[in-house]
């Protein structure tokens, strides 16, 4: 719990029997001991359902107990036997919800029943699910323009949810379809669309696990965010793979991993997993590449062409020459500069790639929410198409998803660009026009809610006020709609930043049983390889109010629409098996799904990996030269990532500590190199206000405490959620548009005592 701070040293090993008691610590407190053992039991498994955290794919076989640390809090966090309704929230001021912070209003329990919060109104009161369908009928019906409604989607929507509820906005006439993926992992879609055709990774679990020889991992700390990466990182090193992590921060997983499931994890000091650690200066990592794309061309012509691999470049790919040339102009010293890195680790790197026969280049956050970001990741194709890592066993790129199914949401149609391949054939499944005009991303949104051109706000899930940038123009900008509509497992920020009229929509947890007319309903997800898993809820819902999303999406439809629709809103509602024949004609590879998934999963068609062929618009993987938009950091000042705690997924803070960075019992902190704090004359421990500056003026976040830690120099780190609030909104990634929460320019002014 939040107390008092306690500062320790970093730890220098992940999971390990502490991993194990924290784990059984939360879920038996929230659900107790056989619930929550219930529902551990049957995360992952056949038979059972997915994990609501992260997207790493499951392996084969599975292991009786296929969950990480974070899935077991993320588990216990959505199957606790706490509910609030109506007694809660009548005792409860929305003013004074406000007061708490987000780890007590999530620690209340599951919203038990619909709500409604009208203009006057100080509470959230009880409402039926009939009145709230026709509020919500009401004021889509009374829009003067469909594109007046913003339909957002977090990641851990289903794929039958996802695809209903992009039906559900297209059948209205808009494709104000903002997601997640605006947020996190869009400039990746971009890039690897430009330069291989296909916006998704290009591996399989067991090219990772079992066939590549060099492991690079860049801008990702899989210790946090998705510990079950650490297994099959482990399972690579036992055969003799290398790994090298590339981060500005050194991270506790990447070190050393206790595997709780070996006896060495227990017993021993676990796994040695990065054998070569490039603490990269945050936003660095495009001159890295390009240092080493370099270095790789050189080293090439003094062989005589035996570094790379001639026969796959000129077999499959264009635009060498010109990239060869762009790189032979750049100046390693600026390149060194630029990244933070001295020539010895570079040329350590380089011999590494070198001596492997297969690379595959792993990226997650730490790359994508950068100004250069799409420039980066283009770069990384760069450097793997130089050896030909692609499209041959354990090669390839592999963007690492962070919320699962948010790569299925987008594969179900949630876009603000659909493909016009995709929307003709929405129109023939469906008999229904389709809307050609773009939509909003998440920051277009903001800014139109902002102008007063949105009337409408639905969020399926998340936490949108918490997630997006500029945390008090995000919150101002949603109050300004007419009706704010949000389907919910739990109570948060952002449901008390209402609208003018405000629904708070139950839905059952993707752990709870869902069951329409005896028949147990199932759904499916989409992981980060592009495996698609069936997930079936085993636990008994806490209220008989909750919902499916599902059942709500298509209640709404139905409603708005008339049970006479060319959509058959309620056919699809009530059964999950028609809506998977309906994805099967309209999404590519989907099709036969119900006799695929009997047998186990199965992986949807990726062009690259299966056939090695680009289906680019000349058929060719695209060499691209990238430039990099320099960010002026003034004297004084430092650039700034923000970060997950080991206590939290997302904007989920199951507790304040970060055992993994040796914080206790608080968030309100910001890492800094010590030689930076000596500079700069403020002493470790000291209290700060962090102040963003920006083109459009400065972002303050007082009471911030000073810890020393070993980043790289002239950068610093800070927690998300809180530090969202330094993020401007108009600084966002070139091509991509994604929110640059990991390059901001700071100062840190001393407070008084």
């Amino acid at each position: 719990m939040r107390g008092r701070r306690h500062v320790e040293s970093p730890a220098d090993d992940a999971a390990g029997l502490a991993a194990v008691a924290r784990s059984a610590s939360i879920t038996f407190r929230e659900a107790g001991v056989v619930r929550g053992g219930r529902a551990l039991l049957a995360v992952n498994q056949r038979g059972g359902f997915e994990c609501p955290s992260c997207a790493w794919p499951d392996p084969d076989p599975r292991h009786r107990a296929e969950f990480c640390e974070e899935g077991a809090k993320a588990v216990a966090w959505e199957a606790t036997r706490r509910s609030i309704g109506s007694v809660f929230f009548a005792a409860h001021s929305i003013d004074a919800l406000l007061q708490h912070d987000d780890h007590w209003l999530e620690s209340q329990g599951r919203i038990a029943e619909p709500l409604i919060a009208e203009p006057d109104d100080d509470h959230y009161r009880p409402i039926t699910w009939d009145d709230a369908y026709d509020r919500i009928a009401g004021a889509l019906g009374d829009l003067e323009d469909p594109d007046q409604a913003v339909f957002y989607t977090s990641g851990r929507t289903s794929n039958e949810a996802a695809f209903l509820y992009q039906l559900l906005a297209r059948r209205l006439g808009t494709n104000n379809l903002p997601d997640c993926s605006n947020m996190c992992h869009e400039s990746s879609g971009v890039a690897l669309t430009q330069t291989l055709g296909v916006g998704k990774g290009s591996v399989s679990l067991e090219d990772i696990a079992s066939y590549a020889d060099l492991i690079v991992l860049v801008g990702q700390n899989p210790g946090t965010n998705h510990p079950r990466m650490l297994t099959t990182l482990e399972r690579a090193k036992d055969r003799g793979a290398r790994i090298v992590a590339i981060n500005p921060l050194p991270e506790a997983g990447l070190r050393r991993f206790r595997n709780p499931q070996r006896v060495r994890g227990i017993v021993g000091r676990g796994t040695p997993i990065a054998d070569l650690f490039l603490p990269v200066r945050v936003g660095g990592d495009l001159a890295l590449f390009q240092w080493v794309n370099r270095t790789l061309v050189e080293r090439d012509e003094r062989s005589g062409g035996r570094v790379l691999d001639h026969e796959f470049i000129d077999r499959y790919c264009s635009g060498f020459a010109e990239a060869a040339a762009h790189w032979r102009r750049l100046d390693p010293t600026n390149l060194a500069e630029q990244c933070g890195l001295d020539e010895h680790l570079v040329r350590r790197f380089v011999d590494l790639v070198v001596a492997a026969r297969a690379v595959t280049l792993c990226w997650a956050m730490g790359i994508t929410q950068h100004r250069n970001a799409v420039p980066t990741i283009r770069e990384f194709v760069n450097f793997l198409l130089l050896r030909g890592n692609l499209g041959r066993p354990g090669a390839g790129a592999c963007p690492v998803r962070g919320h699962s199914n948010v790569q299925g949401d987008r594969t179900m149609g949630i876009t603000h660009r659909p493909t016009e391949e995709f929307l003709a054939r929405l129109e023939d499944e469906f008999g229904v026009t389709m809307p050609r005009r773009p939509g909003l991303d998440v920051v277009e949104a903001i800014k139109a809610m902002e102008e007063g051109r949105i009337r409408f706000f639905m969020g399926m899930g998340g936490n949108f006020v918490l997630a997006a940038p500029d945390t008090k123009r995000t919150a101002r900008a949603l109050s300004r709609c007419d009706l704010t509509v949000h389907v919910a497992t739990k109570l948060n920020r952002t449901h008390l930043q209402r609208g003018r009229t405000s629904l708070l929509l139950p839905a059952l947890a993707r752990s709870d049983r869902d069951e329409i007319d005896g028949v147990q309903q199932a759904v499916t997800v989409e992981d980060s390889m592009g495996v698609i898993h069936l997930s079936t809820g085993r636990l008994t819902p806490v209220s008989p109010l909750l919902r499916s999303e599902v059942a709500i999406v298509a209640g709404i439809g139905e409603r708005l629409f008339g049970r006479d629709d060319a959509i058959p809103w309620r056919e699809l509602g009530r059964d999950t098996r028609r809506i998977r024949e309906r994805i099967g004609r309209v999404v590519p590879g989907f099709a036969g799904a119900e006799e695929k998934l009997a047998a186990g999963s199965f992986v949807f068609p990726h062009p690259v990996r299966d056939e090695r062929r680009f289906p680019t618009s000349d058929g060719r993987a695209h060499f691209t030269v990238n430039e990099a938009v320099a960010l002026d950091v003034p004297p004084g000042h430092l650039l700034l990532q923000t970060v997950r705690a080991h206590g939290q997924f997302n904007t989920t803070i199951y507790d304040y500590d970060d055992e993994y960075r040796g914080i206790r019992g608080d968030r309100h902190v910001v890492f800094v190199h010590p030689d930076d704090l000596y500079d700069l004359g403020i002493t470790p421990g000291q209290r700060v206000t962090v102040t963003s500056i920006w083109t459009d003026g400065e972002r303050r976040l007082p009471g911030m405490v000073v810890v020393p830690y070993p980043t790289a120099r002239g950068c610093a780190a800070a927690y998300f959620p809180e530090a969202n609030v330094l993020v401007p909104l108009t600084s966002t990634a070139l091509e991509s548009n994604t929110p640059t929460s990991k390059s901001v320019v700071v100062r840190l002014e001393p407070e008084s005592a």
